[in-house]
């Protein structure tokens, strides 16, 4: 399905199919750490949505065993804040969006294997760079 990181990271595509816009570089995102949703081979979560974190999600997630704002400094991971970006499993997502607690997404720096997942209408329903 991905051609992999390195050989393929610059083709990769967003839910439009246009390419991946950066996600987040403060705090820097995304499995490779290069502030986009990119995803290959080695990604076995899919970190492929950019989610803007809330205080809602970021409670959610703690309760369901991922806690995203407390630091962890010998991961060089400060915690993630409320309006922080950042390159969320795909499958996480949905099962915030089954709870009702999704956040908000950038849809142009959501990947396209999103879309394996829910609906371009469900992302839609959560983005902040549409109108």
């Amino acid at each position: 399905m991905f051609d992999g990181h390195d050989e393929g990271s610059s083709r990769q595509r967003n839910v439009f199919g246009a390419p991946l816009a950066t996600c987040s570089n403060d705090p820097r995102t995304g499995f490779f750490r290069d502030g986009c949703c990119h995803t290959g081979p080695q990604d076995r979560g899919l970190h492929i949505v950019c989610a803007v974190m809330t205080d809602e999600f970021l409670r959610y997630s703690r309760a369901v065993g991922n806690d995203l704002s407390t630091p962890a400094p010998q991961y060089g991971f400060a915690g993630l804040k409320p309006g922080d970006r950042w390159c969320l499993c795909g499958a996480r997502w949905k099962q915030a969006l089954d709870a009702g607690c999704a956040p908000q997404v950038i849809l142009a720096a959501t990947h396209e294997a999103m879309l394996q997942l829910v609906t371009l209408d469900a992302l839609m329903a959560h983005a902040v760079d549409v109108s």
